[in-house]
């Protein structure tokens, strides 16, 4: 199992829900954080807490459906010096639940794969190559288990986008140390969820997280957090790693 104690982790969508759940279990590990959201007063409450913990942590700001800003986020960071070993790319938009799916609006796709596809892509592109380099680097990319829902067609598209993206750039990271997996925090009781959800969004930890700290250097995974609630981090490693990690098997 991966000791993340010293390394660092950029969480997008960090200030609530599944990512504000994942920066206080990643700092609880000893991981140093770089905090995102749109604003940064948005994280202020979330970095008090995880520097109470010990770690290192500083917040960056970025409107992921403008890819001028996504660009000058990572600029930033890199600036800063910050080596990003784990990238936990949380923050998506649900845009609307559209009952007359046949006149969807075209703007629904347009934002939903700027926030939840290409600035994914783009984190991605920039932090991985560094990884390679560097010898170590986990992505977890969060996906959905949305399905037959046309309803919400821009958000499952783009989630769908996001799967094949991952699975195929996994399969070019044989032979290295860099992870990259794919998560499914289930339905929880979020922002985004909404309150008729099944799930508490503390019941995510530890699967949300799991991906940081596989050890098979084996890509492509798809970890559905709900397997793993109420687990040891520990034990959720180890069932994780029993777990197949083969392109498409979403």
């Amino acid at each position: 199992m991966v000791n993340v104690q010293g390394k660092w982790a950029l969480i997008t969508g960090a200030s609530r829900g599944v990512g504000y759940q994942t920066a206080l279990f990643m700092a609880g590990q000893g991981c140093n954080l770089i905090l995102h959201s749109r604003e940064l007063t948005h994280t202020a409450k979330v970095e008090q807490e995880v520097r109470a913990l010990g770690v290192d942590v500083y917040c960056v700001q970025a409107e992921l459906a403008n890819h001028e800003e996504v660009v000058a986020m990572l600029d930033e960071i890199e600036g800063k010096g910050t080596p990003v070993d784990i990238v936990f790319n949380n923050a998506a938009v649900q845009i609307a639940y559209r009952t007359d799916y046949w006149n969807t609006p075209v703007e629904d796709f347009e934002q939903s794969f700027r926030i939840n596809f290409i600035s994914v892509a783009t984190i991605c592109n920039r932090f991985i190559p560094q990884m390679i380099g560097r010898g170590f680097g986990r992505v977890i990319n969060t996906t959905s288990g949305i399905k037959n829902e046309p309803e919400q067609a821009g958000y499952a598209a783009s989630k769908a986008a996001l799967d094949k993206f991952t699975k195929d750039l996994a399969s070019r990271l044989d032979g290295t140390d860099v992870i990259l997996s794919l998560t499914d925090p289930g339905w929880c009781r979020t922002d985004l969820g909404g309150p008729n959800a099944t799930s508490p969004v503390e019941s995510v930890i530890p699967g949300i997280a799991v991906g940081a700290f596989v050890d098979d250097k084996k890509s492509g995974r798809f970890l559905h957090a709900q397997a793993f609630a109420g687990m040891t981090l520990e034990a959720a490693v180890a069932l994780a790693e029993t777990m197949e990690a083969t392109p498409y098997t979403i």
